[in-house]
């Protein structure tokens, strides 16, 4: 089962250091933070200032919505499991999970008992593991400070993978670029500065070779003879598929 009953969930301090220097929303819903002791809600809005988050109350259907790094994650956090009446916990965690891609369930379990009631209810209630994921954690701070790790952790590799995305789109531009400067200077006479001028003024190798002598002279500081070479090479295979002589 995707739950975990015992966890070494950092303290704040430790856990500060982890996301010092990010930034974030924690949206937080109203009906949810009513239910809640004052004493807590303090506690969550000094650990989302300290950590760099802002914190907004709004009318959402989840009890959290984090927005990290551009993902938004969502989450119910049960802070009082009643053994007796958990029935719309979980219609509810029937409902959100259809809503959103990235949500998890938080729960509080101080004793055994509570424990025991939730295994048979996930079963009673036809939970797919892992859709979603359920927590468990010993107290309230743990469990918040577990809502705060999951939402910096999926933005953090977020990031990663733009980041990734990023240098393959940088290493297939360079690749592009230089297939780019191989065919155009393979032009009797052209350098690597007419390539680049033609580029920026033309653009593609198929730009350049549908481009008039005329528009290459208006467009780039390439002399007569190399605009006329440019415009007959790419345009007339007789001219580009005979033999060279180097």
């Amino acid at each position: 089962m995707d739950i975990s009953l015992r966890d070494s969930t950092p303290s704040l301090s430790t856990f500060s250091d982890i996301v010092v220097g990010t930034a974030g929303v924690c949206l937080m819903r109203n009906a949810w933070k009513e239910d809640q002791h004052p004493s807590f809600i303090n506690f969550i809005s000094t650990f989302l200032s300290a950590n760099s988050f802002r914190l907004n109350f709004v009318p959402i259907a989840p009890d959290f919505i984090f927005n990290c790094g551009g993902l938004s994650v969502a989450f119910i956090f049960v802070t009082n499991w009643d053994c007796n009446n958990v029935a719309p916990i979980f219609n509810r965690v029937k409902k959100l999970k259809m809503q959103f891609a990235r949500f998890y369930v938080v729960i509080t379990f101080p004793a055994k008992e509570q424990i025991d009631s939730f295994i048979q209810s996930y079963f009673k209630f036809g939970m797919v593991i892992g859709k979603p994921t359920f927590v468990s954690v010993q107290d309230l701070e743990m469990g918040f400070e577990k809502i705060v790790k999951i939402a910096h952790s999926s933005g953090v590799y977020k990031q990663e993978r733009i980041g990734e995305k990023l240098k393959a789109e940088r290493k297939q531009l360079v690749q592009g670029m230089n297939f780019y400067l191989k065919v155009v200077t393979s032009i009797p006479g052209i350098d690597n500065h007419d390539a680049n001028a033609l580029s920026q003024a033309i653009g593609s190798v198929q730009a350049i070779a549908k481009a008039s002598k005329e528009q290459i002279l208006e467009n780039t500081d390439l002399s007569t003879d190399k605009a006329e070479m440019v415009s007959r090479f790419l345009r007339d295979p007789k001219f580009y598929l005979r033999p060279k002589i180097n």
